[in-house]
């Protein structure tokens, strides 16, 4: 997608990963505790589980747990029941494609991803469980074993902003992070795919076998100048993908409105995608709180269950 390029994203400050995490255990993970009152199951619904039992399909069932070889067998719809695991295995698999480093001077989608990934892996952490990650550009470039504990999230932190920021790139394709992920991780796990999601067609079928094996969730990152251009006069616009540029006027209203209407359509198309995989989204903006962000992501969840 072209993006204005006086609109450009300064490199995360060289604040430490120690630095980094202390300031959001202050400003968002009490404030997280406080409004869910220490119960994430909301957000971390699903994951962990073994095979228990079989038992009758019920209208309010999820059915990615139906057993269609016995559903055939006995001619009437039956659902399989998990036991949860004390401990959880969480993993990350994030998009550092050149989009994401797209945004406000203080905020690119990038810090977002960032503080979610470390706000996340210290609330999995800190209650025993296991966290891994794994690092994506135009191929895989790091992957970090799931491992527990304050010490793990620090070198998660670490490694995303030891990443460098990537120029231009071929245009990105989020099929293969998808595939490593459905190929690398066996046991179930709680999956979060964090992306911009812009990307080449055909991610959408990897999804969907993702989240036939483990609890996938996926986080959206965006920022509102991919949304909206404001009123600035001739510009340069430059994909922050291939590099390519392109001579804009945004005084012209038709521009604009043109320019609004591709990025809803991508959204819808985006929604439609993610729903038909079954996966909740949780929508990220740069200039959105991030703890009245996850909040909604949370009630949301709870509604759907009900």
């Amino acid at each position: 997608m072209s993006t204005p390029t006086d609109i450009t994203v300064s490199a995360l400050d060289s604040s430490t990963p120690e630095r980094i995490l202390l300031r959001l255990d202050w400003e968002v993970i009490r404030r997280l505790d406080g409004l869910l009152q220490g119960d994430y199951r909301t957000l971390f619904y699903g994951y962990g589980v073994d095979f228990a039992d079989l038992r009758e399909y019920q209208p309010e069932d999820d059915i990615r747990y139906i057993d269609w070889n016995v559903t055939a067998r006995m001619d009437t719809p039956y659902v399989r029941q998990y036991s949860e695991d004390r401990e959880i295995t969480a993993w990350f698999l994030l998009d550092l494609s050149p989009s994401v480093d797209f945004g406000t001077l203080h905020s690119p989608k990038r810090t977002v991803l960032i503080n979610f990934v470390a706000t996340v892996a210290r609330l999995l952490t800190r209650h025993g469980n296991r966290v891994g990650a794994v690092l994506y550009t135009s191929r895989v470039e790091r992957i970090i074993p799931a491992r527990g504990g304050r010490v793990q999230v620090l070198r998660v932190v670490n490694e995303l902003l030891r990443q460098p920021h990537l120029l231009k790139a071929p245009y990105t394709n989020l099929t293969p992070l998808l595939e490593h992920g459905l190929k690398a991780i066996k046991r179930r796990s709680l999956i979060f795919v964090i992306s911009d999601f812009i990307s080449e067609p055909g991610w959408e079928q990897a999804l969907c076998l993702l989240n036939q094996r483990h609890e996938v969730l996926a986080i959206r990152l965006w920022d509102p100048g991919e949304v909206e251009l404001p009123d600035v006069g001739p510009l340069i616009m430059e994909d922050s993908e291939t590099g390519e540029q392109l001579y804009v006027d945004t005084h012209d209203e038709s521009f604009r409105r043109r320019f609004l209407d591709a990025a809803r359509q991508r959204d819808a198309a985006l929604q439609t995608a993610v729903r038909h995989a079954g996966v909740d989204m949780l929508s990220l903006s740069t200039n959105e709180d991030m703890v009245r962000a996850i909040v909604r992501f949370a009630t949301l969840r709870e509604l759907r269950r009900r």
